[in-house]
């Protein structure tokens, strides 16, 4: 059955222009001079203004759910603001084991994926993405973004390692391509993560490429937005990386995550296709139309209880908050988690650093006076990334703290969330602040 890709305009593409706000929640927390009791007792009461919109949200029946997690150094538990049920029409409450849609939140985990494999030898950050897919060898490049597919020039250098990692490489993307391009991207099944069985008004019935080495395949042929490089652009190139990594290391894309990062960090709910004994744990995911929910992608009857046809390393993940805080904890610990070395130290570093390359412009883009790491924003000392169903995660190194949103609505402007997530911590941390002062 063909299924209906997140990546579509009528629904995220404005949605997904807010992620350029998403790390400011962690970053924000560095200008707060608390200590380790803060997060030793109950969060709620230390966080007022975060439990309040959590609350408004809740109580309010805008969203079934908004949990937001705090953790402290490597402590193992995460402790909690929020919280909610599984669905508006039942009433089982979610926790750290309940189940989301983490779309974009899947790219740094498919960042610190090639990590590992540049760590060994395997890849190189400045390596030529033709040296591992040899059909991107000759890439050409659109004169006008928005124009013929014919009416092109050739690539002024080859993209790199590096360049996918940070958009920088010139691909389009389903959220951001327009015209031709577009339609060439919903004609050839070149879809990110998956939405819903169900058809969805406004969207093309897009039908995926047979598999992640089709997709990659039918990608190298279509022209690239701009040239390799030049300007930051949000791009499909973190679903390209999984077919690096399939390639490089000789492993399926979800076998390789599963061996080298959710089993040596004991993320054991983390997944392309939900197990359908897992279901019970499923949060609905709702579209909201005119301030009203509806139900896109019952977690009864999800999309993700069936086989992706393209196992999209930029946006096809579902996971837990417990799981998806013991990911930033390996990050916060250098590649460390619980006695188990599971990435180097030195990868860690690297990939949580500002990697874009000197030639980008990013002038009036999401990077605009910011950095990018392997697949999430790098500001500071803090690195992440959010999805576009309301998630978004941090971990701050300076402070060593770990954080994460988890709801479920689409598209994510319909409500100020975020803004007012921000605009919350902000005002408990001035009263932190003030109480220091004091």
């Amino acid at each position: 059955m063909p299924t209906h890709a997140l990546d579509l305009p009528s629904l995220s593409r404005r949605s997904l222009f807010r992620h350029s706000a998403l790390l400011a929640g962690g970053a924000a927390l560095s200008g707060l001079p608390f200590g380790r009791a803060l997060l030793a007792h109950d969060v709620a009461e230390s966080w007022p203004n975060v439990a309040a919109l959590a609350d408004k949200y809740v109580s309010g029946r805008k969203v079934a759910n908004l949990l937001v997690t705090f953790g402290w150094g490597q402590e193992a538990h995460a402790h909690k603001v929020g919280g909610g049920t599984l669905s508006l029409a039942k009433p089982t409450p979610v926790d750290e084991n309940s189940l989301y849609r983490i779309y974009s939140m899947s790219k740094p985990i498919t960042g610190m994926a090639i990590m590992m494999l540049i760590d060994e030898g395997k890849l190189g950050l400045d390596m030529p993405l033709h040296e591992v897919l040899p059909a991107f060898r000759d890439m050409r490049v659109l004169v006008d973004p928005e124009g013929p597919l014919e009416n092109t020039v050739p690539a002024e250098r080859p993209i790199t390692i590096r360049q996918l990692l940070t958009h920088t490489a010139g691909l389009g993307y389903q959220i951001i391509s327009k015209g031709p391009l577009l339609k060439a991207y919903n004609d050839l099944g070149l879809v990110g993560g998956r939405v819903s069985r169900m058809p969805i008004p406004g969207f093309p019935n897009v039908t995926p490429a047979p598999g992640l080495e089709a997709w990659a395949d039918r990608l190298a042929g279509l022209p690239l937005m701009y040239q390799p490089a030049t300007k930051w652009s949000y791009s499909c190139s973190i679903d390209l990386l999984g077919r690096v990594v399939e390639v490089a290391s000789g492993m399926e894309f979800e076998a390789f995550l599963k061996s080298r990062i959710f089993e040596p960090c004991g993320m054991n709910s983390t997944w392309m296709q939900v197990p359908q004994s897992e279901a019970y744990r499923l949060t609905d995911n709702y579209g909201i139309l005119g301030g009203n929910a509806f139900p896109l992608d019952p977690g009864q009857a999800s999309v993700y209880l069936d086989p992706p046809e393209v196992p999209a390393g930029g946006g096809g993940l579902v996971s837990s908050p417990k799981d998806y805080d013991r990911f930033l904890r390996m990050l916060l610990g250098y590649g460390m988690l619980d006695g188990v070395r599971v990435m180097s130290e030195e990868a860690v570093r690297v990939g949580t650093s500002d990697l874009l390359p000197k030639t980008v412009d990013t002038k009036g883009s999401w990077m605009e006076g910011q950095g990018h790491g392997a697949g999430g924003r790098s500001v500071g000392q803090t690195f992440g990334w959010g999805g576009a169903a309301g998630t978004l995660a941090a971990v701050d190194f300076g402070l060593k703290l770990r954080s994460t949103l988890f709801t479920q609505y689409m598209p994510s402007e319909a409500y100020p969330i975020r803004d007012e997530f921000l605009a919350a911590m902000e005002a408990d941390m001035a009263t932190k602040r003030a109480q220091k002062a004091a």
